[in-house]
C-alpha cells in the first residue's frame, strides 16, 4: 500500500481505469465529495468495496449502492475518431441534449480520416459543442453529477481533446470524471433504448475500425468471441465508395447502400472471407482487394462521380455495390451464426443480440441479421441510427451506469499545466479472448501489451478482495 502513495500527488493525468485502488486513497485525504449538490462521503466506496469483492450474481444493484431516488446528470463527451460530440443523460435514461459536430467534408476532402486534421477540427469547436449540449439541456456544470469521456480505444491526437476538455469542466467544478471504453459504449447504449435489455445478453458490434463479437456477461465483464484480424466492415464500406467515385462527405456506408440498390448482388462472384475458419473471426482485407480488381476490370474511373457517369457504367458500379454488400454482410450472419451458438454454450439465458456501431445504421445489415436472431430464438435489438454512430449519448449514459458503482476518478486540479500527461488507450481491448476464438494472426503479446478493459477490472476486483481481509 505504502508504494502507491507516491502516485497521489504525481503529475500525471488521474484519469486512468477508474478501480484503482489508488483512487480510493485519494477519497480517503478527502473529507467529502459535492456531487449533484449532495455531499458524498468515503462510505461510497464501501459499497464499491463491497461491489469489488463479490461475484457477478450478487453484485449489489444501482439503486442499492446510490439510492432509488438519486437523479444523477451526467455529461459525456466523444472525441475518438472524426466526429466531435456531447450529450447530457440523466438517471432515468433521459437524453436531455446530444450534439454532434461532424467532419464530414473533411472527409471528403482528404479520401478518410487524417489524424491530424482530425485533431485540429476537434479543437476548433470542442468548447462550443460541449457548451451547446450543456445550453441545450438548460443546465450548468453546476447541476452536473459527473463528466464522462471517451479515454480508449481511438486516435490518441483527437482522444486527447476530448480528455484535456472533460478534466477541464471536471477541475472547474469539482465533478468526478469517469473514463470510458469507446465500444463499451456503443454496446451499453442499447440498454437506454431498450430498458428490458439486461445481462448476459450478445452484441456486434460494427464500424470504421472495429468488428467485435462479444458476450456481456456483466458490466465490464465481456467475453471476446471474435474480432477483425485485419480490416473492419466499415472501412471495406469506406473503400469501395471511394474507389466506386461516391460522396464520402455522407460517408461511404450510406453512399455504398444505396447505389446498391440499383444493382444485381449476384453479378459479380466474390468470395466470402474466412469460409475455412470455424471460427468467430472477420477478415475485410481480401474483400477489399477483390472489389477493386472488379473495378479495375471495369475500368471505373473514381475521378469520375457516380451522379457524372454514363448510365452503363453507372450501372457497372451499381452491381459491384451490390455483389460487395451481400457478401460482406454475409460474412457477418456467418460468424454472428456461430458466435450466438457458442454463446448459448457459455450462458444459456442469453435472449438478446444488440447490433451497435456506424455500420449498424445501415438497414440491410439490420434485415439480415434479424433472420439470423430469427433462427436462433433470439431477440434483435439496434439503437437508432443517431445513436450507432460516434455520439455523447452513449459515453454519458455508459459513465452513469460505471458510477452508479462507484467506479470514478476525484475530480483533476482546477488548474493543470498545458504539458500534463495524459493516460489514453489508443488501442485497448473490450474482454478477454474465448479460447476457441483466438486467432492465430494475432501475437500473444497483444494481451501483455493491451491489457483488456475485462481482465483490468478483474485484476482489480482481486486487489480489493485481497485488501478487504
Amino acid at each position: 500500500m505504502v508504494s502507491l502513495l507516491p502516485n497521489l500527488s504525481s503529475p500525471i493525468s488521474r484519469l486512468r481505469l477508474l478501480w484503482r485502488p489508488s483512487i480510493h486513497l485519494t477519497f480517503k485525504a478527502t473529507s467529502k465529495l459535492q456531487l449533484h449538490n449532495k455531499a458524498v462521503k468515503p462510505q461510497l466506496f464501501k459499497s464499491f468495496s463491497a461491489y469489488c469483492s463479490t461475484s457477478a450474481s450478487n453484485v449489489q444493484t444501482q439503486n442499492q449502492i446510490l439510492g432509488e431516488n438519486e437523479n444523477l446528470v451526467v455529461l459525456g463527451i466523444e472525441t475518438s475518431c472524426d466526429d466531435t460530440a456531447a450529450a447530457v443523460v440523466n438517471s432515468n435514461g433521459e437524453i436531455l441534449s446530444q450534439v454532434i459536430s461532424s467532419q464530414a467534408e473533411l472527409l471528403a476532402r482528404y479520401g478518410g480520416v487524417a489524424p491530424k486534421m482530425a485533431e485540429e477540427a476537434h479543437a476548433l469547436v470542442i468548447d462550443q459543442v460541449v457548451q451547446e449540449a450543456l445550453d441545450k439541456a438548460n443546465l450548468t456544470e453546476k447541476d452536473l453529477t459527473a463528466v464522462a469521456v471517451t479515454i480508449g480505444p481511438g486516435l490518441s491526437l483527437c482522444l486527447r481533446i476530448g480528455v484535456r476538455k472533460a478534466r477541464s469542466v471536471a477541475g472547474s467544478h469539482n465533478l468526478p470524471l469517469v473514463g470510458v471504453h469507446h465500444m463499451e459504449a456503443h454496446t451499453l447504449v442499447a440498454r437506454l433504448v431498450e430498458r428490458e435489455l439486461q445481462f448476459p445478453f450478445m452484441a456486434l458490434l460494427v464500424s470504421g475500425g472495429h468488428n467485435l463479437l462479444i458476450l456481456a456477461r456483466d458490466l465490464g465483464d465481456y467475453i471476446q468471441l471474435g474480432t477483425t484480424i485485419d480490416d473492419a466492415i466499415g472501412e471495406a464500406y469506406d473503400k469501395t465508395a471511394k474507389w466506386l467515385g461516391l460522396d464520402l462527405r455522407r460517408s461511404g456506408g450510406p453512399a455504398v447502400e444505396e447505389l446498391a440498390q440499383e444493382g444485381d448482388a449476384k453479378s459479380v462472384k466474390f468470395k466470402v472471407p474466412m469460409k475455412q475458419h470455424k471460427d468467430c473471426n472477420f477478415s475485410y482485407a481480401g474483400l477489399k482487394t477483390q472489389v477493386r480488381l472488379a473495378i479495375e476490370a471495369k475500368r471505373i474511373n473514381a475521378g469520375i462521380s457516380v451522379a457524372s457517369a454514363s448510365d452503363e457504367e453507372r450501372q457497372a458500379r451499381a452491381d459491384i455495390a451490390a455483389s460487395f454488400q451481400r457478401v460482406a454482410v454475409l460474412h457477418l450472419e456467418e460468424k454472428c451464426e456461430r458466435a450466438i451458438e457458442w454463446g448459448l454454450n457459455i450462458e444459456p439465458s442469453i435472449n438478446h443480440l444488440v447490433v451497435s456501431g456506424g455500420v449498424a445504421s445501415n438497414k440491410y445489415v439490420r434485415a439480415r441479421l434479424d433472420e439470423v436472431v430469427t433462427r436462433k430464438g433470439l431477440k434483435l435489438v439496434c439503437p437508432p441510427p443517431s445513436l450507432c454512430t460516434d455520439n455523447g449519448v452513449m459515453v454519458a449514459w455508459t459513465g452513469l451506469e460505471h458510477f452508479r458503482l462507484g467506479r470514478f476518478d476525484p475530480p483533476p486540479p482546477a488548474h493543470e499545466p498545458e504539458d500534463v500527461v495524459l493516460d489514453l488507450h489508443p488501442r485497448w481491448p473490450l474482454g478477454e479472448e474465448y479460447a476457441e476464438g483466438k486467432s492465430e494472426a494475432r501475437s500473444m503479446r497483444t494481451a501483455r501489451m493491451h491489457p483488456s478493459l475485462t481482465s483490468l477490472i478483474k485484476a482489480s476486483i482481486k486487489q480489493e478482495s485481497q485488501s478487504a481481509i
